[in-house]
Formats: structure tokens, sequence, C-alpha cells
């Protein structure tokens, strides 16, 4: 097929690449010209493992390419993506300026029968206005919602091998226009549900928000253990063991964060309040994760006392989850501005976050290259994300280095028993702070 991606960010990218490696002709049409320069240089503007690869083979393949001509791309097509940005306004409301914006480029651009197929994680009742926007043109239109499921850091993976594909849409010739393009993906028997546009929109929203509730679950569950004197690692193990619950996404830890969860928590609440619903639960499980971004916070002011403005924080991870640069909502990000804001020095190490950490603290965080050039000097080191190259450091370096041998674990990734051994303070989530 002939297929035009509209917006080439992280949604847009994934899909674009994807689509042409199985053999779709596939262009990618971006306003921004600075970012389209790149990719036509072969230089993908985001980390996601195994995307720089796809890119490049299938640019070599001539099926994928990039451009600032929109009205062109669109002409060309029979099946476009939007994949715009959908910002969050100060009220938790998406703003579709440029949803809306691409609407209105297909409507005076397309040349024949078209499926448009939003992409970007939209509003309910988003697919109908697009609808509106696009009606009394001369050529059949069919508008299509197909939310995004992809997880940062495997997002390619997710894409050739779907979990499932969810397809909003009444029209049976955009269904097997769906169908048709996504059969590549669903081989192995994984599903294409087939609904309509509101309920596909509100998928997306419902998938993300459970997923932030079970997050927010285990933090309150280990703040409690916290208070009590219990363990939350001992009380994880009899709830994942527990086949109506299950183990993903019951870590405790310093809370959630990126483009996905915390948007879309607050999109539903926004929506609940235009229909009149007060939606309780979803307005605890982001007020949650806000506190508990901060929990690493208290646990310093408790060990440091009012020390702590003079002292300066070791930081090992900026992204809010591995394998990704994606910064966006992340722990870190809420707890260094704290500590940038009560005077702390602040030294922080991400393998691969370094340069996007750059946009966020300016000058302010002295960001390094390796992950034990953050020790020296420092009066505390603090975990925020789980790479794999920190679960198993050299404890004996941190303890030289730190002029304090204190560890606040934001991930739970080590041993207390472990860490006292080797003379090192071990502040985690879950467990009774020690005296």
């Amino acid at each position: 097929m002939r297929i035009c991606v509209l917006g080439t960010g992280y949604v847009g990218l994934v899909a674009g690449a994807c689509f042409s490696d199985s053999g779709n002709h596939v262009v990618c049409a971006d306003v921004d010209s600075r970012k389209v320069e790149k990719l036509q240089a072969g230089q993908v503007p985001i980390y996601e493992p195994g995307l720089d690869e796809l890119v490049s083979r299938n640019r070599k393949a001539n099926r994928l390419s990039f451009t600032t001509d929109v009205s062109s791309s669109i002409s060309k097509s029979q099946v476009i993506f939007i994949a715009v940005g959908t910002p969050t306004t100060e009220s938790g409301a998406l703003d579709l300026t440029y949803v809306l914006s691409a609407a209105k480029m297909i409507r005076e651009n397309i040349k024949g029968s078209t499926v448009v197929v939003l992409k970007s994680t939209v509003p309910v009742g988003t697919a109908d206005k697009v609808r509106e926007v696009l009606k009394g043109g001369s050529f059949q239109v069919e508008v299509v919602s197909n939310p995004e499921f992809l997880k940062e850091g495997t997002a390619v993976n997710d894409f050739m091998k779907p979990e499932r594909v969810v397809v909003g849409t009444q029209s049976e010739w955009a269904k097997q226009v769906m169908a048709d393009l996504y059969a590549p993906y669903v081989r192995s028997g994984n599903p294409i549900f087939f609904m309509d546009n509101r309920s596909a929109e509100l998928a997306k929203y419902a998938a993300n928000a459970f997923l932030a509730t079970k997050i927010s679950f285990i933090n309150e569950m280990a703040n409690l253990c916290e208070r009590v004197g219990g363990n939350i690692q001992e009380v994880r193990k009899v709830l994942v063991t527990d086949s109506r619950i299950g183990s993903k996404f019951l870590y405790p830890g310093c809370g959630y964060g990126g483009s996905c969860f915390p948007k879309d928590v607050q999109g539903l609440i926004h929506l609940g309040k235009e229909y009149g619903l007060g939606l309780d639960m979803f307005r605890a499980v982001h007020s949650v994760n806000e506190k508990q971004k901060l929990v690493l916070l208290e646990k310093m002011k408790k060990y440091f006392g009012s020390t702590l403005p003079e002292k300066t924080v070791a930081v090992w991870g900026l992204a809010f989850k591995p394998e990704t640069d994606d910064m966006r909502e992340a722990p870190a990000v809420s707890l260094i501005n704290e500590l940038l804001k009560m005077g702390c020095k602040v030294k922080a190490y991400d393998p691969v976050a370094r340069h996007e950490a750059k946009n966020f603290f300016k000058d302010q965080v002295e960001l390094v290259q390796q992950a034990y050039d953050v020790l020296s000097g420092a009066d505390a080191l603090a975990i925020l994300t789980e790479w794999n190259e920190f679960r198993t450091p050299d404890f004996e370096i941190i303890k030289r280095e730190l002029k304090n041998p204190v560890v606040f674990d934001g991930r739970n990734l080590y041993s207390r028993a472990s860490l006292e051994n080797q003379g090192l303070k071990y502040y985690c989530i879950g467990q009774v702070d020690p005296a």
C-alpha cells in the first residue's frame, strides 16, 4: 500500500518504519524541517532499540522516505495516518489543533478514496470531529481510530508482534483495508478487534489508566508497609502468585512517568468532568503518583535533616524507564527540581538520556559520562531508573567515593542486608527506614 504518516514523532516514526518493513511504501511527512533533514541524513532523533536499523534498512530499499511536502504526500497515498502531537492544556484537556489541521490538509489534497487513521492518542469523540472536517469532498473518506499500545524501549517488537490491534470503524471497506495492512503482524493469531470509533478511542485510555492504577496501588501499599513495619517485597509475593492479579506493573518504586500514563490519566479525569463524572479513583491514582515521585526527598530530609540544602546528591537514572531517553514526567525530573530549589547540588548519569537532560536542566545539573563519575564529592547516591548497569555495581567504590555512605533507591534494586554488610545505609521503598 501507499501510506502517508503525518508526524515524525515517536508514534509516527515507529509506525512508518514498521509498516515499510512489510513491503508498504511509506512517506513520513512533517512540517519540522530540521527533524526531516536529520531523518533524511539517517539520524533518528529518538532512542529506541532497533529503530535506527529499521529506518536505515527501509530507506536503502526505497520503501521509507521523509519529507516536508505534506500536500504531495497526502495526494499520493491510499492510507493516511495522523500521528501528530496532542499536547495537554493547563486544564488537562488535549489540544487537538494539530490533529484538526492535519485533517484540513487531507481534505484539501486527497486525490481519491482514502482511509484516514487516527494514530495519535486522542480524546473520545475526536474521530467525529475529524469526520466533520473531512466531509463534503468528492471522494470516499473513512475515519478509523487505531490507537497504539507500544511500550517505549520495546516499541519495534511491540509493533511487529502486537498482543492485539484495535480498529475503530463502522465501514466494511475500511475494516478490510486495515485487516490487509495489519495481516503481516498478526500471523500468529493475535486478534484484531474491530469496534466503533468511540470504544477504540476509550480503550487506549482504559488500558493505560489501569496500569497506572496498579502502580499507584502497590506504592500505597509500600508506604503503608513502611509505617506499620511490613515489607512490601513479602506482601508482593502473595499478590503476584494470585492468578487473578498477576505480576506485571506491581513493582513498588518512586512513581511512573513518560508521555502516556500521566497524560492519559489526566485525560480521563478531564473527560469525566466534561460528562459530569468525578472519576475519583483516577484522581487518586494521579495524586498518589505525584507524591510518590518525591518519596526519596522525604527520606533524604529524614537522613540529613536541616543540612540537606548544603549537600551534593549523585543521581543514577534520568529517563522515566530503562531503554529510552524520554524524560517527560520522569520521577528524576521532579526530584532533581526540588533538590535544586532547596539549594542542593546535583550530579547525574544516565546511559542514554544525557543529551535530553540538557533540555530539562540547562547548566543547573552536572551531567557525567560514566556512572561512577557522579560519586566523587557527593554526599548520597539516589537511584531513579532501573537500568541494568545499575543492578550489580561495585559497592566498595560507592562507599569509598561518597562522603556519606548512604544510598536512596527508588527502584528497590538491592538487598538491605547486602549493603549494610558493606557499610552502606540503604533507604528503599516499602521497608522501614534504617535507624
